[in-house]
C-alpha cells in the first residue's frame, strides 16, 4: 500500500493508474476509521481496480468552537486497517499542503440544499466540504467516489456539485452502518461516556418511532416531528439541534409525508453532536 502526503505524488500515481486503464475508487475520510468507513472501502474494492482512501481532517468545515483540535486522529492505526482491506493508496496530506499560505479559493453550492439542517446550524460547513472534496477529486482523479448515507445532506450537496460542475465521476451512496443496538457509527462516538452512550440511542429510536407512525398511515409532518421531539426531550443528556422531515430529493418543505422523504436529526448528547437520518419512499 502506498502512502502519499504530497499532492503532486498522488496525482502522478493516479494518472499512471488511469493510463493503465484502471478504474479508480476514492473514499474520502477524516480518519479515525470505523466499520462504516470500511464498508465504503469494501464497496470500492468490489467496484474498482485501484482504491484510494484520503485521510484529512479538514479545518474549513469546522466552525468556531467546534471540535477541530480534539477530533480523533491516528494515522498509523488507520493505515493498518486499510492495508488489511487491500487498499492500494492512502492520501494523507498536511493542512499546509492542501491550503498553502495565501490560499483563498472556495467552492460553494447554494440554496435550500445547504441552507437547512446542518447548513443552518453550522454556517460555512458545506462550503468547507465542497471545497476540500473538489480538491480531492482533482488530486485523486477517481471514476467513482463513495460516501455514507449517514451524512445524507452532504451526499446530496456533493451530488449536486458533481452534476453542476461536470466532474467526470460518479458518486455512490452506501447504507448507514450501525452498532447492534442501533447507534449509527461515528468517529465522534468515542466522546460519549457510559450514560451518554445509552442516551445516544434516542436518535435511532426516534427514527424508528417516525417509521412506525408513517407505516400506520400518519402523513402529517407536524405530528410525526412533534412525537420525535417529545421522545428525544424525555431522554437525559440530550439537546436537540434539529429534527426535520423534508423532501428527500432537494430538502424542500413537504405539505404531507409522501414520495421520497428524508427524516433527519442532529442531537447533542452531553457535549457530542450526533446526526442520523432515515430515507423513505412513502
Amino acid at each position: 500500500m502506498e502512502i502519499f502526503k504530497k499532492i503532486s505524488d498522488m496525482q502522478a500515481w493516479s494518472r499512471d493508474q488511469r493510463k493503465a486503464g484502471k478504474r479508480i475508487g476514492l473514499v474520502p475520510t477524516m480518519g479515525y476509521l470505523h466499520e462504516g468507513h470500511l464498508s465504503l472501502v469494501r464497496k470500492a474494492k468490489a467496484d474498482c481496480d485501484a482504491v484510494i482512501v484520503s485521510i484529512f481532517v479538514n479545518p474549513l468545515q469546522f466552525g468556531v468552537g467546534e471540535d477541530y483540535e480534539e477530533y480523533p486522529r491516528d494515522l498509523t492505526r488507520d493505515c493498518g486497517l486499510l492495508e488489511k482491506e487491500g487498499v492500494e493508496a492512502v492520501f494523507a496530506p498536511s493542512v499546509r499542503e492542501m491550503y498553502p499560505a495565501g490560499y483563498s479559493t472556495t467552492v460553494e453550492v447554494s440554496g435550500d440544499i445547504t441552507a437547512r439542517l446542518c447548513g443552518a446550524s453550522r454556517p460555512g460547513h458545506f462550503r468547507g466540504v465542497t471545497t476540500v472534496v473538489s480538491k480531492l477529486f482533482n488530486i485523486c482523479l477517481p471514476d467513482i467516489a463513495y460516501f455514507g448515507q449517514k451524512d445524507a445532506q452532504q451526499a446530496m450537496v456533493l451530488e449536486k456539485m458533481v452534476r453542476e460542475l461536470n466532474f467526470p465521476l460518479k458518486i455512490v451512496r452506501c447504507p448507514i452502518v450501525r452498532e447492534a443496538d442501533g447507534l449509527a457509527l461515528s468517529s465522534r462516538n468515542v466522546y460519549l461516556n457510559e450514560e451518554e452512550r445509552k442516551s445516544a440511542l434516542v436518535l435511532s429510536r426516534s427514527l424508528a418511532l417516525a417509521r412506525e407512525m408513517i407505516e400506520k398511515g400518519e402523513t402529517g409532518v407536524a405530528s410525526v416531528r412533534g412525537a420525535m421531539i417529545e421522545f428525544i426531550q424525555s431522554t437525559p443528556h440530550t439537546d436537540i439541534d434539529y429534527v426535520e422531515i423534508l423532501n428527500g430529493e432537494d430538502l424542500s418543505d413537504l405539505a404531507e409525508i409522501k414520495g421520497k422523504v428524508l427524516i433527519a436529526l442532529a442531537v447533542r448528547v452531553g457535549r457530542t453532536r450526533l446526526i442520523d437520518n432515515l430515507l423513505l419512499e412513502v
